[in-house]
C-alpha cells in the first residue's frame, strides 16, 4: 500500500518553511557611521566616512544560485507521500519541464518558445525557499501564494534587477496567474510531466499512482495539452 507522511511530518516541514521564508533575504546589512548602509561583508574599517559598498555582480549570482541548491536535493512531495523510492527532485521536474516547452511550444508557432522555456524554468523556483507545498498540505492557497510570492520577493532582491530579478519574479507571477497564451501551455506541461511521472514509476517500481491520471483528466487547455495527456494515457493503458 502507499505510504504517506504523516500530518506531523507534513505540519513540521511546513514550518520549516514559513520560518525559512520570513528569514531569507538579500545580503545583511549593518548601519555605517555615517548612516549609510553597508553590507556586512563587504564593510571595512578603511572605508572612508561617507563611502557605501555594494554586492559585485559576480557575488549577487553567486548568492542567488546558492539559493537555488535546495531545488536539486528537495525530493517531490507528492512521489514521497506514495511511498515512490529514490524520488526524483524539484529540479528534476524543471528540467524535463524545461525541455517539454522547447518542443511543445514548436507545434503552436502564435506562442514564444523562448518565453515558454524561461517559464518552465522558474515556475517551480520558490520552492527553493518554501519547499514543494501540495494540495493536501494544511495551506491554503491563498496562503501558498502568499509564501511562494514573498520567496519570489526575497530572490528578486538577493540577484538584482540588472541581473533580471524583476524578469524573474515577473515571470512566475505570469505563470501563477495563468492568463498568457504561454503561461496556458505550461500549466498543462506542469500536469504532463507529473503523468508521464508517474507512469514511469508504476512501470519501474509496481507503484499504482491512478491518483495523479484522476486528477489531472479534463484540465487540459491548449491542443498540445490534451493530445500529449492522450497519448501518456494510451501508452499506459497498453502496459497495464
Amino acid at each position: 500500500s502507499a505510504v504517506v507522511s504523516s500530518p506531523q511530518r507534513r505540519t513540521r516541514r511546513l514550518m520549516r518553511a514559513r520560518s525559512v521564508a520570513a528569514s531569507v533575504s538579500s545580503p545583511r546589512v549593518a548601519p555605517a557611521r555615517s548612516g549609510f548602509a553597508v553590507p556586512r561583508r563587504a564593510r571595512s574599517s578603511r572605508l572612508a566616512p561617507r563611502a557605501m559598498s555594494v554586492p559585485s555582480d559576480a557575488a549577487r549570482a553567486v548568492d542567488f544560485l546558492h539559493l537555488t541548491q535546495a531545488l536539486k536535493t528537495t525530493p517531490r512531495t507528492g512521489w514521497v507521500n506514495h511511498g515512490v523510492d529514490k524520488p526524483e527532485s524539484i529540479a528534476d521536474h524543471m528540467y524535463r519541464m524545461s525541455l517539454m516547452a522547447m518542443v511543445a511550444a514548436k507545434s503552436m508557432p502564435e506562442l514564444n518558445q523562448d518565453r515558454c522555456v524561461k517559464l518552465a524554468l522558474i515556475h517551480d523556483l520558490a520552492e527553493a525557499i518554501v519547499g514543494d507545498i501540495t494540495p493536501h498540505d494544511p495551506v491554503t492557497k491563498e496562503e501558498k501564494r502568499k509564501m511562494e510570492s514573498d520567496a519570489m520577493r526575497k530572490m528578486r532582491d538577493v540577484l538584482g534587477d540588472a541581473l533580471g530579478g524583476e524578469e524573474i519574479e515577473r515571470l512566475w507571477h505570469e505563470y501563477e496567474d495563468g492568463v498568457t497564451p504561454e503561461s496556458k501551455l505550461l500549466k498543462d506541461l506542469d500536469k504532463l510531466e507529473m503523468i508521464m511521472q508517474a507512469g514511469e514509476y508504476e512501470r519501474a517500481q509496481g507503484k499504482d499512482l491512478s491518483q495523479f491520471f484522476e486528477s489531472t483528466a479534463g484540465k487540459f487547455q491548449t491542443p498540445a495539452g490534451r493530445a500529449w495527456e492522450a497519448e501518456i494515457v494510451a501508452r499506459r493503458n497498453k502496459t497495464a
